[in-house]
């Protein structure tokens, strides 16, 4: 497939439109001939194309690819290669902190090291730390008092314990650093971005040498994650910009990972496109502001061979929209870290009712969860040398109190710790592919 893509981008648009139809067709027709099942080549063709598995959706899918030949595709400069892209891609998300025995965040981090993870990415809550007032990291919400610092210092002597490395992110801010409280929503940004820093500070400081990769915000271009209230590409570069530099200026080898772009093609105040966002971050001068650039790399409602490239589709493959962005503003030599990416096998009504938000990720079985995951690391590691880390959302909550939410159920383990055929399929799949 990427030799056929090679050939056609040497041609004319309407040539290689030509081309395209006639090779496709009569592939289909050979397959057609081989296989009346529909899982012969005439199914690997439109799968391989789509990323659809019934018959009508590779059909409408194969048609919206055609159009791929009629528009400008991204400039993605495959043959820059970034230093930070040439990393290990394995890593999972992880809620750690909401693990009240420390025996079973060890045994979350045993898990995912056993699986052949590198990586863990990991909130560290500014409201859980900083949770009374400016610099005054004690915990008094119960009894005995502590250290707010305890668990986060537990998970990062576990993370060195199992051989891995952690990307820290930065978020949740404390009620008290708005006049407002939590009025515009608990992840609404703090009135004095200096709180913030200050904030960032303060965790590079005490895990100096020992963290290395800090992740500033976490989807500031959608609701709630900028709070309830328009999003603002400007504000969010000016806070990415103040935390650069400070945490710079604690350790120059700290990476700064900007924070992960939601995708989305909504314009509405309250989200903005991830494209038209990057774009006016870019604009206000975040290129100097950043290692990494972080983004959301969601399957959503078709599987990773998708290769519809609409900016207006939210497929797999949507990095390569990003990545032209960045090239386009002179930053090819940076490497794109996904910081989530997964496909949701939330169950049907009849097993959980009222499931909130039952589709609003796309819906897929275990068993195409799967085969999805493992296959989107391969393709990413064939065609996408500028993609560094993906991060999988996510290991495992600590209860079951939210399988009522659709998002509950992208998870690789339950809550009692049992695996599922995704954790499986990763162990299985890092074994048989490990980096070098």
């Amino acid at each position: 497939m990427n030799r056929l893509h090679g050939i056609l981008n040497g041609l004319g648009q309407r040539r290689r439109a030509i081309i395209v139809v006639a090779v496709v067709v009569a592939g289909l027709g050979l397959g057609l001939a081989a296989d009346l099942t529909g899982r012969g080549l005439v199914w690997q063709t439109l799968w391989g194309l789509t990323g659809e598995e019934t018959p009508v959706a590779q059909v409408r899918g194969f048609i919206e690819w055609l159009g791929n030949f009629t528009r400008r595709l991204p400039d993605t400069r495959p043959a820059v290669v970034p230093a930070l892209a040439r990393v290990n891609p394995y890593g999972i998300n992880t809620f750690l902190q909401n693990e009240v025995e420390p025996s079973k965040r060890e045994q979350q981090v045993q898990m995912i090291a056993e699986a052949g993870f590198h990586w863990i990415r990991q909130e560290f809550a500014w409201e859980d730390i900083e949770i009374h007032g400016p610099g005054d990291f004690e915990d008094r919400r119960h009894e005995p008092y502590r250290s707010a610092w305890e668990k986060y210092d537990h998970i990062v002597d576990l993370v060195e314990q199992y051989g891995l490395e952690i990307q820290v992110r930065l978020s949740n801010p404390p009620a008290w650093t708005r006049t407002s409280g939590d009025e515009n929503g608990t992840f609404a940004p703090p009135d004095d971005f200096q709180d913030y820093v200050n904030f960032a500070v303060a965790v590079a400081e005490r895990y100096q040498g020992r963290v290395h990769y800090y992740q500033v915000w976490n989807e500031p271009n959608i609701f709630p994650e900028w709070g309830d209230q328009p999003v603002d590409p400007v504000a969010y570069t000016d806070l990415l910009c103040r935390a650069y530099d400070a945490l710079k200026a604690v350790d120059p080898e700290i990476v700064v990972i900007s924070g992960a772009l939601a995708p989305t093609i909504a314009i509405d105040g309250t989200n903005m496109s991830d494209l038209v966002f990057l774009q006016a971050m870019y604009d206000a001068g975040a290129g100097a502001c950043f290692d990494v650039l972080s983004m959301q790399g969601y399957g959503l409602f078709s599987g990773p061979t998708d290769r519809r490239m609409r900016p207006t589709t939210i497929n797999f493959g949507r990095n390569q929209w990003i990545r032209d962005i960045m090239v386009n503003n002179g930053d090819a030599d940076k490497a794109i870290w996904i910081s989530e990416m997964n496909w949701n096998p939330v169950p049907d009504p009849a097993d959980v009712p009222d499931i909130a938000g039952r589709t609003n990720y796309g819906q897929v079985t275990l068993d195409q969860q799967a085969r999805y995951v493992p296959l989107a690391y391969q393709r990413a590691a064939d065609e996408w040398p500028w993609i560094g880390v993906m991060n999988l959302w996510f290991f495992k909550r600590a209860g079951d109190s939210e399988r009522g939410e659709s998002w509950y159920y992208f998870r690789l383990v339950e809550p009692d710790f049992t695996p599922l055929p995704l954790y499986e399929a990763m162990r299985e799949t890092i074994a048989e592919h490990p980096y070098p």
